[in-house]
């Protein structure tokens, strides 16, 4: 079996503040790009030990260069930046044939209290709404991974994602590293942290088959956008609509046409 990873970083065990997910504070970002290697190799090694013969990982934070490739196991490939296709953080998913997806590191939707930063692609929107719930980043892979049938297994990062996601996809295995409260967060140590990212993915890897995501026959996104300005710049993508100052609407019963529109209205 391949296995395909998603890797974030505002979802690493401990992480609280922007300053250390941004490479550009090395004082505060570098031990959480450790950390996120680590946890991102636990997860490699958890797969392998389950029967994974290959794993995929994208490095899907910021200028998707944060992971280091010599630690990880020899038998990880690993794709570093951003290709520009819409498939974003889930880039490579289409040119391999794999039997599972899991994700770490990653984060609560926009205006979520379960972590300090908490967002969904970036902090231009309030929030982004997909068939009536706020959506994640995990929520929008998670919908791609099911778009090419790929089971969504496990994911690592929030107590609030985390609670989430086993709604979603009851099937799935979590590891909630952290708990956010107001500004902070509660985290468990981070060799305890890699430990149980470990344990679940190999649980995980095995449990593939119970893991579908339920795919919905039409989709709907509003994006409320803080600016009004950027909502009525947004608002011309083809098929879109602004709803008032700050909301842009588009729908499709096709996931791809809402990732293209995803692409050009709420990537960066």
């Amino acid at each position: 079996m391949n296995v395909f990873i998603s890797a974030d970083i505002e979802g690493t065990c401990g992480i609280t503040a922007w300053a250390e997910s941004d490479p550009a504070t090395p004082r505060d970002y570098v031990p959480f790009q450790r950390q996120m290697t680590r946890e991102v190799k636990a997860a490699c090694d958890g797969a392998i030990a389950a029967g994974a013969d290959l794993v995929f990982v994208k490095d899907a934070h910021d200028s998707a260069r944060n992971i280091n490739p010599a630690e990880l196991p020899d038998s990880a490939r690993m794709m570093r930046g951003w290709t520009g296709d819409p498939l974003s953080m889930m880039s490579g998913l289409d040119a391999g044939d794999y039997g599972a997806v899991l994700f770490t590191g990653y984060h609560a939707w926009a205006s979520s209290g379960g972590n300090p930063l908490s967002h969904t692609m970036n902090l231009r929107n309030e929030y982004v709404m997909l068939n009536g719930v706020r959506m994640s980043e995990f929520m929008m892979n998670a919908y791609t991974a099911g778009y090419y049938g790929v089971p969504v297994v496990f994911l690592s990062g929030d107590k609030a994602l985390c609670d989430f996601a086993r709604e979603f996809i009851p099937g799935i295995t979590t590891v909630a590293v952290n708990e956010g409260r107001g500004g902070a967060v509660v985290s468990m140590h981070p060799d305890l942290a890699v430990k149980a990212i470990k344990d679940g993915a190999k649980k995980a890897v095995k449990n593939a088959k119970n893991c579908f995501v339920p795919m919905p026959e039409r989709f709907e996104m509003t994006v409320r956008f803080r600016e009004h300005q950027m909502a009525y710049s947004k608002s011309f993508y083809p098929g879109a609509a602004l709803e008032d100052e700050k909301n842009v609407v588009f729908s499709s019963d096709d996931w791809f046409e809402m990732l293209r529109f995803s692409h050009f209205v709420i990537s960066d």
